[in-house]
């Protein structure tokens, strides 16, 4: 079973390269990488399926209810937050910032009465295999790829051949790695409370 899940996991993020690379291949100098580019919607998919499978992991381990839980909350967050210009378009200027709020207040009444769990289910999650991906994945999305991306960079080491877009394709590449990590950590973590849920 391993050896399935790691060619899975190979040709995943194999896969994930490819597609990226699909938007330059087919549009050439016309390509923008922006909002509505493939590489976009990706990140929208993983960051939304990751959000269900930690939310479902949350329901099948008591322990590790609680880590699972925020964990679905932020991938919630950051996927209303990647799709800011369709509900900028489509709701209202602002919208993602409103939904963010209200997904903390209802993290917050979840929380009510069982702070004092909270360190005992994320020490939980820290010993299971997940949490290093997921970590790499989230360190990755959050700083490694910002710091990459730093417009101020591009300019130093292009000087006046820099293009926004070879700036873009790499922030937005590497940020679509980390998103592919972080579902990986989430299906690695369905896959851990399923077998301890068959065990009891």
């Amino acid at each position: 079973m391993f050896i399935f899940r790691s060619l899975a996991y190979l040709f995943a993020v194999a896969g994930v390269a490819q597609l990226i690379s699909l938007e330059g291949y087919e549009f050439q100098t016309a390509a923008q990488y922006s909002e509505s580019s493939l590489t976009e919607h990706m990140q929208d998919f993983m960051s939304f399926f990751s959000c269900m499978l930690f939310l479902y992991a949350a329901r099948l381990d008591a322990k590790l209810n609680i880590a699972a839980t925020l964990l679905g909350a932020l991938l919630a967050m950051m996927f209303v937050r990647e799709s800011d210009s369709l509900l900028d378009m489509y709701v209202f200027d602002g919208a993602w910032q409103s939904i963010v709020g209200l997904i903390f207040v209802c993290v917050l009444v979840f929380l009510w009465g069982r702070f004092s769990s909270i360190y005992a289910s994320l020490k939980e999650y820290s010993q299971q295999p997940s949490f290093g991906t997921f970590l790499a994945g989230f360190v990755t999305i959050v700083v490694f790829s910002r710091l990459l991306g730093r417009g101020s960079y591009w300019q130093a080491i292009m000087g006046d051949s820099y293009m926004r877009l070879v700036k873009n394709i790499v922030e937005e590449g590497v940020e679509t790695l980390g998103y592919t990590l972080i579902f990986i950590a989430a299906i690695e973590l369905v896959i851990t409370c399923r077998r301890r849920a068959l065990i009891k």
